[in-house]
């Protein structure tokens, strides 16, 4: 695959969403708390990674420096150890607006 945009080529920015805010897409929520892997596997393909890189901090921080989104690799930590699928719904929730802004 070609990279067609370097890391850091866009401006910095936060997630498109909170990590909470489930009302924002409650279908994404729904499939994220009762399939929390399948949604994970959703995620790495979106991103042309293995299904087994779909969840937690590394796919996260990968996301977050792609895109150059504010953070760091302790907060993807945090984040991912405290409450998973309210992360993981959150990258599906940022992944699905850049699809439709056209900037995935």
């Amino acid at each position: 695959m070609a990279v067609t945009r370097q890391p850091g080529s866009y401006q910095e920015s936060e997630f498109q969403t909170g990590v909470c805010d489930i009302c924002d897409d409650c279908g994404t929520c729904c499939f994220g708390f009762f399939c929390h892997i399948c949604m994970g596997c959703s995620i790495a393909s979106d991103m042309g990674e293995c299904c087994l890189c779909g969840l937690g901090m590394p796919i996260r921080s990968v996301y977050r420096t792609r895109y150059n989104i504010k953070g760091s690799l302790c907060k993807d930590f945090l984040t991912t150890l405290f409450c998973g699928a309210c992360a993981t719904c959150q990258l599906k929730r940022d992944i699905d607006r850049r699809k439709e802004q056209g900037i995935f």
